[in-house]
């Protein structure tokens, strides 16, 4: 089985605040969903509010990222299936309780790790 990232930037998420519950619960209905499948690995937010940083090889730390991932922010989800299609029709299922677009990457298999 191969792990699925699906993701959205915060921007992609175009809620009216009064609809921001009922937008939530269905991504946890879903997330539910996910978990009672036994496809959930992984998934949360990125915190925005703490700002990214970057350690290098001697464990300095770095203000600051990379100048291609200054946006990463968001919502992430990693899901275990068997399938392409799969991953697909699950990033449907968020992309309707979220209510914006969803993208879906493939996690290479390193059989070494």
């Amino acid at each position: 089985m191969t792990k699925y990232l699906i993701s959205f930037p915060s921007s992609a998420m175009i809620v009216p605040q009064q609809e921001m519950q009922s937008v939530a619960d269905a991504a946890h209905a879903v997330t539910q969903e996910a978990k009672d499948a036994g496809v959930w690995v992984f998934g949360g937010g990125i915190d925005e509010s703490v700002p990214p940083v970057m350690v290098d090889g001697e464990g300095t730390v770095i203000d600051g990222t990379y100048p291609q991932t200054r946006q990463i922010e968001g919502g992430y989800t990693v899901l275990e299936v068997p399938t392409r299609e799969a991953a697909l029709e699950w990033a449907a299922k968020f992309a309707a309780a979220c209510r914006c677009a969803q993208e879906v990457r493939a996690f290479a298999y390193d059989p070494a790790a």
